[in-house]
C-alpha cells in the first residue's frame, strides 16, 4: 500500500491516493463515515491498475487518513475538498464514481464544474445513491429525543451497523444539507449516468434511487436493481457489477 499524499484545503490536510494512467480517469467518492481504503474503492483501484487507467481517491476531513474532526464536517466542506482534489490532481475527462453520500457529492460536483473551463465529467456511476439524505431520510425520521439532542447538544448519535463507533449527525450537517439539495427539480448532469441500487437496502430505500432517476430527464440513465443487494454492495458479485458498470462507462465515454 502506497502512502497517501496530502493536500491542504482551507487549513485541513486531505489524504489523497492517485495513480496516473489513461483517460478518462476514475475518481472515487466514498460515503458518510467511509474511507478510501474500503472494499469497493480497493476493487476499483485494482481494476484501474490492471487497465492502466488513472484512478484518484481521497478521504474527506474527519475520515480515514485526513485531518479534521468528523463532527465538524458538512456536505459543503466535503464538496469543497472533493473539488480541490479534483482540480489539483486530474487532467482531461473523468468519470465520477460515488457511493451513498459520495453520489450526492458527485451530483453537486457536476453542478459546480459545468463551466466552459471545467466541463470535464464524462460520466457518473452512482452506488446506492443518497443525495439529500439529511433532508429526505434523516430529518423526517427524527425522534423527539433526537430533536431534543440536536437542539440542546447540537448533535445526536446513532449506533452503526458498519463500525463500533456510532454515527454522529450534527445540527450543522443537517442545516448545511438543506443548502445542497439536488432533488428539488430536474437535474442536468450533461453526461451518462449509471445507478446501482440494492432492493434489500435498509439504509437508503430503492424509492430514493427511483426518485433520482425521475429527475434525470435529459441524460442517458441506466438503473441496475440488485434484488438481494444491501446498502454496502460489497459482495463479490456486487463488486463485479461495479467494475462492469465502470468499464462500460469508460467505453461509452471513449
Amino acid at each position: 500500500m502506497t502512502a497517501p499524499v496530502f493536500l491542504d484545503v482551507d487549513g485541513t490536510s486531505i489524504a489523497v491516493r492517485r495513480a496516473a494512467g489513461a483517460e478518462p480517469g476514475i475518481v472515487w467518492l466514498g460515503g458518510y463515515k467511509s474511507d478510501m481504503l474500503g472494499t469497493k474503492a480497493e476493487k476499483l483501484a485494482e481494476w484501474a491498475s490492471g487497465q492502466g487507467r488513472a484512478f484518484l481517491r481521497h478521504d474527506y476531513s474527519g475520515h480515514g487518513e485526513s485531518g479534521g474532526a468528523f463532527a465538524d464536517g458538512t456536505v459543503s466542506n466535503w464538496l469543497s475538498q472533493s473539488l480541490a482534489v479534483f482540480r489539483h490532481f486530474t487532467h482531461g475527462r473523468q468519470i465520477l464514481v460515488g457511493s451513498s453520500m459520495g453520489a450526492w457529492i458527485a451530483l453537486r460536483m457536476v453542478q459546480e464544474l459545468h463551466t466552459p473551463d471545467e466541463n470535464r465529467i464524462a460520466g457518473l456511476v452512482l452506488l446506492a445513491p443518497a443525495p439529500d439524505f439529511t433532508a429526505e431520510l434523516v430529518e423526517p425520521a427524527l425522534t423527539k429525543a433526537q430533536k431534543r439532542d440536536l437542539a440542546k447538544k447540537g448533535f445526536f448519535e446513532e449506533p452503526s451497523d458498519y463500525s463500533a463507533e456510532p454515527y454522529i449527525y450534527t445540527r450543522a450537517l443537517i442545516e448545511d444539507g438543506r443548502n445542497n439539495r439536488v432533488l428539488t427539480g430536474p437535474i442536468d448532469t450533461h453526461c451518462p449516468v449509471h445507478i446501482l441500487q440494492g432492493l434489500a437496502d435498509a439504509d437508503v430505500p430503492p424509492s430514493h434511487a427511483l426518485k433520482l432517476v425521475g429527475l434525470l430527464p435529459a441524460d442517458d440513465v441506466t438503473l441496475s436493481l440488485i434484488p438481494d443487494g444491501d446498502h454496502r454492495l460489497s459482495r463479490p458479485q456486487d463488486l463485479d457489477m461495479l467494475v462492469r458498470a465502470v468499464d462500460a462507462m469508460v467505453r461509452q465515454a471513449g
